[in-house]
C-alpha cells in the first residue's frame, strides 16, 4: 500500500471537495431547480466538477493501494462513484438532473461520511 501520510493528504483534500456539494446542493428543492435558473445551472456545473475531480482521485487511489483501501469500507458503491466521474466526463451535455439530484441528496452523505472514517482508519493505523 502507499504512503500512509500520502494517503491521508489525498483523502483529505478529496474530503474537502466532497464537502462543498451539500453546501452547493442547498436551495435545490427538486432536479427541475437545477435547470431553472443561472444559478441552478452553476451550481449544477460546479457540483458536476467536483463529482469528476472526486471519481478521478479515487481512481488514483485505488490503483495505488491495489484495491485493498477501498474494500474495506463496503457500504460505499465505489463503482458507481467512479462510474459517475467517466459519465459525466464524457457525456457532459447529457447530465441527468434527477440522477444528479438524487446523488447530492442521497450518496454523498454517506460518502463524505465513509472517507471522513478512513482517514481516521488510516491515522490510527487501522487501515
Amino acid at each position: 500500500m502507499c504512503d500512509p501520510e500520502l494517503l491521508v493528504d489525498k483523502l483529505q483534500a478529496l474530503l474537502e471537495a466532497l464537502e462543498r456539494i451539500p453546501r452547493r446542493f442547498a436551495g435545490i428543492a427538486v432536479p427541475a431547480d437545477f435547470y431553472a435558473s443561472d444559478s441552478g445551472i452553476d451550481r449544477m456545473d460546479a457540483i458536476c466538477m467536483i463529482l469528476i475531480a472526486a471519481g478521478e482521485e479515487l481512481k488514483n487511489i485505488d490503483r495505488k493501494t491495489e484495491g485493498k483501501l477501498r474494500s474495506r469500507y463496503p457500504g460505499v458503491g465505489w463503482r458507481g462513484v467512479i462510474g459517475t466521474r467517466d459519465i459525466l466526463a464524457h457525456a457532459y451535455f447529457q447530465v441527468n438532473a434527477e440522477q444528479l439530484f438524487d446523488t447530492c441528496r442521497n450518496d454523498i452523505p454517506p460518502l463524505i461520511e465513509t472517507v471522513k472514517t478512513m482517514i481516521k482508519d488510516i491515522e490510527a493505523g487501522a487501515a
